[in-house]
């Protein structure tokens, strides 16, 4: 199975994003995430855009909705040609299914349809305090895992830390999407559950999705090259 690295482009708008990625230019073209902030703003012409300058795109939009919507939803996102897209498994197993259904083209193709667990910036004691979820994060983590593994979704976004154990349950072929990446020498702004690309590539995560530590660091194309050869190699 492929690994990669995506740059989360969390940028409020065409213009920074398009003269961030111009620095890679003479680069492969580096696969990219676009979340609710830039799509909001700019609409599926920013992901056509990409597409047409060679990036791969991950749009992170976390649907989360009653399970017809869903559906219709994911049949305008196909048609956009995207990569990878994103429900929030919270949403059930019954979404899921709905959200793959509404994917799925008239030829059988599709993007990766993945599903967030939880969120990287959500600690054990938040989501029992204030979600009410009284098992420990793992263990809802895996059973969310599980239950995206039975809609027939390809995967999940969870943090690194718990990737060897959504791999455990769910097998080896179920990809893992792994956020909160931090250098060991960067700070962790405000996600809680991170780890460094390195120590991802041996928990076990297929991709992992870097933001601050590329796009704001600077000189970015060091920054992306840094994370490829901690993730990538041998």
């Amino acid at each position: 199975m492929a690994k990669d690295v995506i740059i989360a482009c969390d940028f409020a708008g065409r213009k920074e994003t398009l003269d961030f990625l111009d620095a890679f230019r003479g680069e492969a073209a580096p696969f990219v995430k676009i979340g609710m902030e830039l799509f909001y703003a700019e609409g599926p012409e920013m992901v056509r855009e990409l597409k047409r300058r060679g990036h791969r795109v991950f749009l992170d939009l976390k649907l989360h909705d009653i399970p017809n919507t869903v559906k219709k939803a994911m049949r305008v996102l196909s048609a956009l040609e995207v990569d990878i897209v994103n429900v929030h498994a919270a949403g059930t197993v019954e979404m899921m299914r709905a959200a793959l259904e509404g994917l799925s083209r008239e030829d059988g193709t599709r993007p990766l349809l993945i599903a967030v667990t939880q969120l990287t910036s959500t600690s054990e004691e938040r989501m029992q305090r204030e979600l009410l979820i009284g098992a420990g994060i793992n263990e809802t983590i895996v059973r969310y895992a599980q239950n995206a593994r039975e809609a027939g979704l390809d995967g999940v976004v969870c943090s690194p830390l718990e990737a060897a154990l959504v791999k455990k349950a769910c097998g080896a072929d179920f990809l893992t999407v792994t956020p909160g990446i931090r250098f060991a020498d960067a700070a962790a702004d405000d996600q809680v559950r991170i780890t460094t690309p390195a120590r991802a590539r041996e928990i076990g995560s297929d991709y992992i999705v870097v933001g601050r530590p590329v796009t704001a660091a600077p000189d970015p194309v060091a920054a992306y090259r840094r994370c490829l050869t901690d993730f990538l190699q041998a």
